[in-house]
C-alpha cells in the first residue's frame, strides 16, 4: 500500500510530531505546553460516518451524547438496523430532522449497494471523496474528518474546520481569522503530516479552552 494510504500508528504520529515541531516553532510550543495530541478516532464504515454527520456544527460533547444514545438503540450500528427506527425514535435521541434525513440517506444508499465503504477504505482520496459527496449531507468537512479520524490517513487537512481556524489565528497572534483557502495554502509546509498537524492544532484549541475556563472559575 502506498505511504499516503497507510493508517497512522502511534509510532508514525510520534514521527510526524518530531518532524513538524522541527519545522514550526509554534507547533513545538503546543507540544511543550500540552504534550502530544490524542489520536482521536472514529469507527470505520457506517458507524463512523454517522458519528461524523452527527458532529456537523455541534460541540464534541453534544455529538458524543447524541451518538451514544443512538448507539444504545441501534445494536449493532448497521444501515439496516438504523432504517428500522422511525423519525420519532430518532428525534428522541437528539437528532434533528435534517440529520435524520442525512443518516437515512446514507443507510439507504448502502443497502441499495450503491456505496461500498469497504472498497473506499483503501481507495485514493479523490475516489473516496467523489463517492461520498454524492450523498446528501456529506461535504468536504465530513469527508476530511472521515479520512482523518476513521481511516487515519496521515496527510488529510480539513481546512474548513472552525476549531483549526480559531487555533491557528490564536497560535500565530493574527488580527483576523484565516480563510479556509489561506489555511490550506499555509498547511502545504506540513506535508506529508497534515493530519498530525491537525491533531496538534485541535489539541491546542481544546486545551486552551480548558485553561481559560479554569482561569475564569478562579477569578
Amino acid at each position: 500500500m502506498l505511504l499516503h494510504l497507510q493508517p497512522l500508528t502511534p509510532q508514525t504520529i510520534d514521527l510526524g510530531v518530531q518532524e513538524l515541531t522541527q519545522r514550526d516553532s509554534d507547533l513545538a510550543f503546543i507540544i511543550e505546553k500540552f504534550g502530544n495530541p490524542p489520536n482521536w478516532q472514529c469507527e470505520v464504515g457506517f458507524p463512523g460516518l454517522v458519528r461524523i454527520i452527527i458532529g456537523q456544527q455541534v460541540s464534541v460533547a453534544s455529538a458524543n451524547a447524541i451518538f451514544n444514545r443512538l448507539s444504545s438503540l441501534v445494536i449493532p450500528m448497521t444501515p439496516e438496523n438504523l432504517l428500522q427506527l422511525d423519525e420519532m425514535e430518532l428525534q428522541k435521541v437528539g437528532l434533528s430532522r435534517q440529520k435524520i434525513s442525512y443518516c437515512r440517506g446514507l443507510a439507504q444508499t448502502i443497502t441499495r449497494n450503491e456505496l461500498d465503504l469497504d472498497y473506499l477504505a483503501t481507495a485514493e482520496e479523490t475516489i473516496l471523496r467523489s463517492h461520498l459527496k454524492r450523498i446528501k449531507g456529506i461535504g468536504d468537512w465530513t469527508v476530511d474528518v472521515y479520512l482523518l479520524m476513521s481511516l487515519q490517513r496521515p496527510d488529510v487537512f480539513p481546512s474548513g474546520d472552525l476549531g483549526l481556524l480559531i487555533a491557528y489565528q490564536k497560535l500565530k497572534g493574527l488580527s483576523k481569522r484565516p480563510t479556509p483557502k489561506e489555511l490550506e495554502i499555509i498547511a502545504e509546509k506540513w506535508r506529508p503530516w497534515r493530519a498530525v498537524a491537525t491533531r496538534i492544532l485541535w489539541h491546542y484549541y481544546l486545551s486552551d479552552m480548558v485553561v481559560n475556563k479554569q482561569v475564569r472559575n478562579m477569578s
